[in-house]
């Protein structure tokens, strides 16, 4: 078959069959198709849409692209979760550590960070000595033996999905919903594990912007999942502000610590508990979600999380004393507050923008290639729906330039809205899609 006829063939709204999506695919990651023709199928993909079952034949043929992991030696059921990003989002740090202590295997893949989002790999990194890149067989037993491992990608992983993403990055075919789930899916199904929960952000800081567009992928990932024999559930969770009140790397850790010693921020911990009672349930140790965050509040409270977490950073040959003493992590030269010029109510603290000023302290990166320095960030002193007085901080920025400083003032500034009305906090879990 003529890669022109498929392109023809998709251009007037006509479904690929199974066969011609797995030779799109095997001969595009085989260097056979040129991206010029790959692209034109995608634009085409984001005119007219693609079947269900294309999507699932789509998301398939990519996850079947590269290696697939055997996770069958792993006693019980292997649980993942998985985020769309968002601002200041280190569940991860507190929800895996927790599912751990409890006995479910969480066995989870994570990336790095890039724009206004961050990356679980990076935080990670914030211990000395930590290896992401463990192998296979290492992964595996570290499951097997404590029960969680959080490792980087494999790059035999869905390796269409890497040349595909990179191709739609620059020809603005990122956002259709049959291209995201594959592309999120296809990794997911190839990590090898029984369960899949996903974070399906919302909002100013989300890539979904607004809930009918996020429902839609929900429904499009937990279908996909369901279609290959996974339990899997999304959860809906708010992205207008950011999450928890740090945003950067360290900041973000000591954030996380602190949480699995029962210090956590309120919004943080109800993401946490909605989507680890999904996991808990999945595994079979509970079948009431009620009760399965009654197990994640003890674990909390009788210090098993929090050990969990120091004994899992040990594992991965990090440096677990900076985890018993949060004041090791070394701090930004400079801690500047941003403070109001009126007396109301928080309304906005657009977390996109939040993102994107931390990543202009350098605590994020444009490219992969770029280096992150650790110790900078902002830390949120109100959330929406605070009162605030004149004078008062919105927050605090953590930095190491004084021109950066200004520049990420100006950012928040713009992002942040006082009124006199009290509008209330925000609805944190907005749907759940099982």
């Amino acid at each position: 078959m003529r890669m022109y006829d498929l392109i023809e063939k998709k251009k007037l709204g006509k479904e690929l069959s199974t066969e011609e999506i797995y030779e799109i695919i095997n001969g595009y990651t085989n260097d056979e198709i040129p991206d010029y023709q790959i692209s034109a199928l995608l634009m085409a993909i984001c005119f007219n849409g693609m079947s269900v079952r294309e999507r699932y034949d789509l998301t398939m043929a990519m996850r079947d692209s590269g290696d697939i992991l055997d996770l069958s030696s792993i006693d019980g059921v292997k649980i993942d979760k998985h985020s769309t990003g968002g601002v200041g989002d280190k569940v991860t740090l507190v929800l895996g550590p927790i599912i751990a202590s409890i006995g479910v295997p969480v066995a989870k893949m994570s990336g790095r960070g890039l724009g206004h989002t961050g990356g679980t790999i990076d935080k990670l990194e914030a211990f000395p000595g930590f290896n992401v890149a463990l192998s296979e067989e290492e992964f595996i037993n570290q499951v097997n033996k404590i029960k969680i491992a959080v490792t980087g990608q494999s790059k035999n992983l869905a390796p269409a999905d890497k040349k595909l993403y990179a191709l739609r990055d620059v020809t603005a075919t990122v956002d259709e919903v049959s291209l995201i789930t594959g592309s999120i899916m296809s990794k997911k199904l190839a990590a090898g594990t029984d369960a899949i929960v996903l974070d399906v952000t919302v909002g100013d800081g989300a890539f979904m912007k607004n809930k009918d567009s996020a429902l839609e992928l929900a429904h499009s990932m937990v279908d996909i999942g369901k279609r290959a024999d996974k339990k899997i559930a999304a959860v809906l969770t708010n992205m207008d502000e950011p999450l928890g009140f740090a945003v950067g790397n360290n900041l973000e850790v000591i954030e996380a610590i602190n949480a699995l010693q029962g210090k956590g921020p309120e919004d943080l911990m109800e993401v946490v508990y909605a989507l680890g009672s999904q996991m808990i349930v999945f595994s079979g140790i509970e079948t009431d979600k009620a009760k399965a965050k009654a197990l994640m509040e003890k674990a909390i409270e009788d210090g098993s999380a929090y050990n969990k977490f120091i004994e899992f950073i040990e594992a991965q040959g990090g440096d677990s004393s900076f985890a018993k003493d949060i004041n090791k992590f070394k701090p930004a030269e400079h801690i500047i507050p941003v403070c109001a010029n009126e007396d109301g109510y928080v309304h906005a603290l657009k977390a996109e923008s939040f993102g994107l000023a931390s990543m202009s302290l350098g605590g994020g990166r444009e490219t992969f290639d770029d280096v992150i320095d650790m110790s900078v960030g902002i830390v949120l002193n109100k959330k929406v729906g605070d009162e605030i007085k004149s004078g008062e901080p919105i927050c605090y920025i953590h930095a190491n330039d004084l021109n950066k400083a200004k520049k990420a003032e100006d950012m928040i500034r713009n992002a942040t809205v006082i009124a006199k009305d009290n509008c209330g906090h925000m609805q944190l879990i907005l749907d759940i899609v099982e």
